[in-house]
């Protein structure tokens, strides 16, 4: 019998997620649960930066340290409520979920928001500027003007920090990516996980700071059901002390530490459930 091909799903969740999942999966590997092993990595969002630099190489103890470091110098953004209140009535509207996601594309080409360059810098602070990595990597995105999903790996001829920039272009925040003359935004545009990507995977773990779906595509249920009844899954989502510690903003640097410890946390009480998928 072949070994199982197993996948680690990393979603959306903004600054606090990647403190999140990276304080889980630093709990998980303290408990001897090692996700990093994974034969297929999709990123989403913030599981992008995360994905990124778990392909990287880093040791998780100092991507988790890092996560505790105090902001400096760093400023919370913020989705306020009439742009958050827009953003749902264009992916409820009638139609297809591509045009729905065409509809906030449109809408986040012509916000207002900071430069590509001051953005990219962010994102390359974060990362650096690596090469793609051996090991498979999945980075998502949304075209800005079809609403199409776009999904960056070491074949697209793509810089792995401008796949990275664009899986994080989150609508009327930040502004959307150009690569090779099209405009990207935030793969979580299509779906917070994007779990359905780990097909031909027999194990997968999804770790979703965010569960949100306002379209039934966009369900994890129905994404991992979707790859087939043999494939056995776990899903983590932050527990109540990781909600408490996460907050209202979820793009605030200020909670990013609690964030991270309360995921270390978690990440060590899950290990039993996770080595059990993972390890079967």
């Amino acid at each position: 019998m072949s070994a199982p091909v197993r996948a680690l799903v990393l979603g959306g969740g903004g600054v606090t997620g990647i403190a999140w999942e990276t304080g889980v999966l630093a709990g998980l590997a303290e408990a001897g649960v090692d996700l990093g092993t994974a034969d297929v990595v999709v990123g989403t969002s913030a599981g992008s930066v995360v994905g990124a630099q778990l392909r990287g190489g880093a040791a998780l103890a100092t991507l988790y340290a890092t996560q505790l470091a105090a902001p400096a110098g760093e400023t919370a953004a913020r989705l306020r409520f009439i742009d958050l209140a827009l953003f749902l009535a264009l992916s409820l509207w009638p139609g297809s979920d591509e045009s729905a996601r065409a509809r906030i594309g449109r809408m986040a080409v012509r916000a207002r928001t900071t430069g590509e360059a001051e953005r990219r810098r962010v994102i390359e602070s974060r990362l650096g500027d690596p090469p793609w990595p051996g090991r498979r990597l999945l980075i998502t995105a949304v075209d800005a003007e079809t609403g199409e999903p776009r999904v960056f790996d070491r074949e697209s001829g793509v810089r792995l920090v401008d796949a990275v920039a664009a899986s994080c272009a989150v609508p009327l925040v930040w502004p959307p990516v150009t690569i090779g003359g099209r405009r990207y935004v935030d793969g979580g545009v299509r779906s917070a996980t994007n779990a359905d990507l780990a097909v031909g995977c027999d194990r997968v773990v999804v770790l979703a700071p965010i569960t949100v779906a306002l379209r039934r595509s966009g369900r994890i249920s129905v994404q991992l059901g979707s790859l087939g009844a043999g494939v056995r899954s776990v899903v983590l989502t932050p527990d109540a002390a990781a909600r408490k510690a996460i907050g209202r903003n979820v793009l605030s640097p200020a909670t990013r530490a609690p964030s991270a410890r309360a995921g270390r946390d978690q990440g060590l009480a899950a290990a039993d459930s996770v080595r059990a998928v993972w390890e079967s």
